[in-house]
């Protein structure tokens, strides 16, 4: 658990330095554009910690399957998550090491999402110690196949923002063969490229709500429609739901946002992209707290929630903003230390990184 809170302190302050030493990109712009170098250090940080791993979550099962099995390109069934599966055979001609897997999806998933974060981030330390703190740099060790995917998908942001449908599909698909539940944002660009906080809005977090309160129901609808499906078993998934803490961390930041929605607009014209994506995060947590299973959707959402914690502190007065800010740190440090040694008990173990 040590390697993890270094992490967290040296890609908190090697992208809180990339901010100061920031520059505008352009007169009135939205954005900023952080120091290259502070936030390659964050990187690095990342993708070491991340990649270097022997543990956390199915990682072992990864590892294992990589060293026992042999990928090669002529023997791969291209149905379903086949682009895995090219991925390991390309790996295994370099190495059969599994080492060599684990490294390369951290370094593509972890650059993935701190280059959209660097672009759209307005306090990129506020994004990336929310990613870590959050418990999603953690999820990304444990769900690796589905995080990547979700990191392909999330680097089409910029197609989303700028109304590029055709690109965006295309990277969509990609993601699909790493993992089919990307194919969910198919139907969800059409959703959220509209203004925030109208009817459709309050109308799916309504829906969530009665989700959750008739889950039964629900969910014999939905497994049974999924029986036939890869994703049939997870009918049999019962580890309970998500802690009302983590609907709770999930939903602050948008919380936040309705009440400063207008300056938000102001800040940022396209933030409501965001805002309606982060609102999807929050719908699919709220029927998580029934069954666990349903958070693996906020595996995607999750990452534009990032985005949007980092614009809330320009969301109140000058006077404010620096206790806003620092309580909101707290906060997501005291949800680290929960999730992660309390309820988690997560112990890092690597065969390069050790203390």
């Amino acid at each position: 658990m040590e390697i993890l809170w270094i992490n967290l302190i040296v890609v908190y302050f090697s992208s809180f330095f990339a901010r100061y030493f920031s520059s505008p990109l352009a007169i009135n712009a939205p954005y900023i554009k952080p120091n290259k170098l502070l936030i390659f250090i964050s990187i690095i940080s990342l993708v070491l910690v991340s990649g270097l791993r022997n543990n956390i979550g199915d990682t072992f099962f990864y590892m294992y399957s990589y060293k026992i099995n042999d990928y090669t390109l002529q023997n791969i069934n291209y149905k379903g998550d086949f682009g895995f599966n090219i991925l390991q055979a390309l790996l295994q001609k370099i190495s059969h090491d599994p080492q060599l897997l684990i490294f390369t999806v951290a370094l593509f998933t972890n650059v993935l999402i701190v280059q959209v974060l660097f672009k759209y981030s307005r306090m990129i330390e506020l994004s990336l110690f929310a990613y870590i703190a959050a418990g999603m740099y953690t999820v990304s060790m444990n769900g690796i196949r589905q995080f990547l995917a979700a990191a392909i998908v999330f680097a089409a942001t910029r197609f989303i923002l700028n109304g590029n449908w055709k690109m965006f599909m295309i990277v969509v698909l990609l993601g699909s063969t790493i993992h089919q539940t990307a194919l969910i944002f198919i139907p969800i660009y059409f959703v959220v490229r509209r203004e925030a906080w109208t009817k459709v809005t309050f109308t799916l977090l309504g829906l969530a709500v009665l989700i959750a309160a008739g889950f039964n129901q629900f969910s014999t609808l939905l497994f049974s429609a999924l029986e036939d499906t890869q994703y049939g078993h997870y009918s049999n998934f019962s580890e309970g739901g998500a802690s009302s803490m983590r609907v709770a961390v999930t939903g602050a930041p948008l919380i936040i946002s309705y009440f400063g929605k207008e300056r938000l607009r102001e800040l940022w014209p396209k933030s409501d992209y965001i805002v309606n994506l982060t609102t999807l995060g929050l719908v699919f947590m709220v029927i998580s707290s029934q069954n666990w299973i349903f958070a693996r959707f906020n595996i995607y959402f999750g990452l534009y929630n990032l985005i949007l914690t980092s614009w809330i502190i320009k969301l109140f007065s000058k006077s404010d903003r620096k206790l806003i800010y620092y309580g909101l740190l707290g906060c997501y440090l005291i949800y680290f230390y929960y999730e992660n040694v309390l309820s988690l008990n997560i112990i890092y173990k690597s065969n390069y990184i050790n203390l």
